[in-house]
Parts: C-alpha cells; structure tokens; sequence
C-alpha cells in the first residue's frame, strides 16, 4: 500500500485509544504482508507466478479483497479493474476465477499482474474498521494517504468529522459520518491511471471523488470516475443509491448520485 495512515478515536480515555489504535495498526502490518505486490513473500506476489490452469489457496482477507474487487469492476461496468496496469506489459487483460469452494484463485489467462492501489487501502481501512469497534471505539476516523477517509460515528457534541476535497484548506470541506470519502487524480503521481477497458490514460484532469457506506467502495468509485464519461458514472450510481461522485470542476463542484450530501462545514 506505500502509504501513511492516521487513526484518530474520540471520546475513549487516553491510553485505551492507543492501545485499540496500536491493534489497527497491528492489523495494517498483516494485511500489508499479503496484499503489497513490493513484498516479495505475499500472496499477490505469489498469485503473479501462476500459469494458466494453476491455483492458488488464499487467506481469508486475499480472498475477501479479489472478491471486492471483482464486484466492483462488475458495477463500473470494467471501469475499474485491479489488472488494468497489466496491459502495460501484456496486450489483452489476464484473466482470473474465485474458487469459494477451495477459498482459492485460478489463472485463465495472461499473467496475473494486479494492483491494489486502487482498492487497497480502503479494504484496510475498511477492517480497521472492524477493530475500532471490537475495542468498542464508535467514534472514529481513519485516513490513509490523504485520499482515503473512513469515518465512524461522530465525536460527542459534533455534526460529524470535519474532510475536506482537497487540501486541508479547501472550502469543500463536509461532515462525515458513517461513510468513506475517497478521492483520485493525477495531480500528485502523474498518469497513473489506465482506463482498464482500453489501457489508455484517463482524458480529464479534474480530481475525482466518491462517497460511500465503505472505504473499498468509494476507492474503487473514484478510480473507475476518473476514466468514465458522465453519462457511465450517472449509470453506475443509478444502480446504487448509497454511492455518490463528485468531479472537482471549476467554479463548483459537480455532483452525480442520488445520495444525500454530506452537509458542508
């Protein structure tokens, strides 16, 4: 995941929060072991050398992971896809199974080349999550990199917790509560992005982001935002009605979704 992440609880005695914050971290560790493609030793790494035909047996957050995955590039439509950075090296996308019966992968096709960056670190966010509130700590907000927030119930005596789009001073700041606001672009790593459907660069430049009821939905949304045109992004969240895009255009944001927005700071 190459990337910093901040736990912030509210609400708890002091040494408590950092004892439930050191768990999440503890998990974030693990979940790095497995899912990073620059650890030699982990399962994605692993999965990569397999042949058409070959499985792989996988733990439990590998598989819940690919499996969020592919639900996510069904809902976009292909829009978003974990091999889309494969078609720098092979010319047609590999493809791949989910074996629920063995809790394993198989290779069909290609070489299994996935990138979690874009689904990564909300699914580590997402069971953060989890910890947060197995130490019975409700009020939180986990944010990894800047572009990935999940947001737990709100500190007492506040709306929600304050985010922005953007940088910390930007006017487009909202109440979170309950939700996940993941945000995608080109400004601070360049053309990174492939549309997964053709391997191109994205066309527009404008800074994408996505709210939904979780950190793996709305990095995935936003991903899939940047490469889709207007009339594909009002598709996919017609099908949904908890998600909710935001292009960050000029001189207002654009919003697509039926969703109810976050109330503004």
């Amino acid at each position: 995941m190459a990337t910093q992440f901040q736990v912030r609880i509210a609400d708890q005695e002091k040494k408590y929060a950092a004892q439930a914050a050191q768990a999440a971290f503890a998990l974030l560790d693990h979940l790095e072991s497995l899912l990073s493609r620059f650890n030699a030793n982990s399962e994605i790494v692993q999965i990569a050398g397999l042949s058409p035909g070959e499985t792989l047996r996988l733990s439990e957050p590998v598989f819940a992971c690919l499996a969020a995955a592919q639900k996510m590039e069904a809902a976009s439509s292909g829009a978003f896809s974990i091999t889309a950075a494969a078609l720098k090296t092979q010319k047609a996308k590999p493809q791949w199974s989910l074996l629920p019966a063995a809790f394993s992968i198989r290779c069909d096709a290609g070489k299994l080349e996935f990138d979690l960056g874009a689904i990564g670190k909300g699914f580590a966010l997402d069971r953060q999550a989890e910890i947060m509130r197995e130490w019975d700590c409700p009020a939180f907000l986990l944010v990894a990199g800047g572009s990935s927030i999940l947001a737990g119930a709100s500190p007492a005596g506040a709306l929600g917790w304050s985010c922005g789009l953007g940088e910390n001073n930007s006017s487009d700041r909202f109440w979170l509560t309950q939700c996940s606001l993941s945000g995608s672009g080109l400004a601070v790593k360049g053309s990174h992005i492939l549309d997964p459907r053709t391997g191109a660069p994205p066309r527009r430049t404008e800074r994408t982001w996505a709210l939904a009821n979780t950190a793996t939905e709305s990095d995935a949304l936003s991903t899939a935002a940047m490469v889709q045109e207007e009339t594909e992004i009002q598709a996919m969240v017609a099908a949904c009605t908890d998600w909710l895009i935001i292009r960050q255009e000029q001189p207002e944001p654009k919003y697509f979704g039926s969703r109810v927005r976050p109330e503004k700071v």
